[in-house]
């Protein structure tokens, strides 16, 4: 199995893609927004996906969506054929994705919004949180995506405050804040160390020293 940065070679399999994500809306019977193939054409192109091959066999897919003026990027649809699941391959194109968007965009906050269980799981051992929508990117686009969900109506009764997907973040400089204060107290504790070592040191040799008087 090959996982693989999309590019123009690979927009031979646009098509299959779209019409896979298709499918897998029709027998889940939940919400997922449809991709057209110019669509999954245009993320390959600008290399903003991942997509794994099989013996040159298509077997999953995921892409990456920037908003905002590139504060936000969304790593969307993924996808595993029928056959491959089961196997990791989830977990290794949402990594792969997940370390392309943060070479990518590093600055970026990460997000998603998401039905599936599994996915939310994927998403938290990655660092996300969940958030509300308020939270995600108010960029237009975004939500014009999701109109073709059969769950649509939810959003647009809720002024966009909530649906019955779960939205998730990556905060990278929430995730800086916390290395910094893991570092911070790392330091502390060694320096309590040493200073622990140094007065059992010294106490030792006090103890020697008066140990001929």
């Amino acid at each position: 199995m090959d996982i693989l940065i999309a590019g123009p070679a690979h927009t031979v399999f646009a098509e299959e893609i779209s019409e896979s994500y298709s499918l897998s809306a029709k027998v889940r019977g939940t919400g997922i927004a449809q991709r057209s193939a110019a669509y999954i054409r245009s993320r390959m192109e600008k290399g903003d996906a991942v997509i794994a091959l099989d013996r040159g066999q298509f077997a999953g897919f995921c892409y990456i969506e920037v908003w905002g003026d590139k504060d936000y990027v969304a790593n969307s649809g993924l996808l595993v054929q029928p056959a491959y699941r089961g196997q990791g391959l989830a977990r290794q194109l949402k990594s792969a994705v997940f370390d392309l968007s943060r070479e990518r965009y590093p600055e970026a906050k990460i997000f998603g919004i998401t039905t599936g269980l599994a996915v939310m799981k994927l998403n938290s051992s990655l660092g996300y949180r969940p958030v509300t929508f308020s939270e995600l990117t108010e960029d237009p686009e975004f939500w014009k995506g999701c109109q073709t969900c059969r769950n649509y109506d939810v959003l647009v009764r809720t002024e966009k405050k909530m649906c019955l997907c779960t939205g998730m973040l990556y905060d990278p400089k929430e995730k800086t804040q916390h290395s910094q204060k893991t570092k911070d107290k790392t330091f502390k504790r060694l320096i309590e160390i040493k200073k622990k070592l140094f007065l059992k040191k010294n106490t030792a040799q006090d103890e020697k020293d008066n140990s001929g008087l």
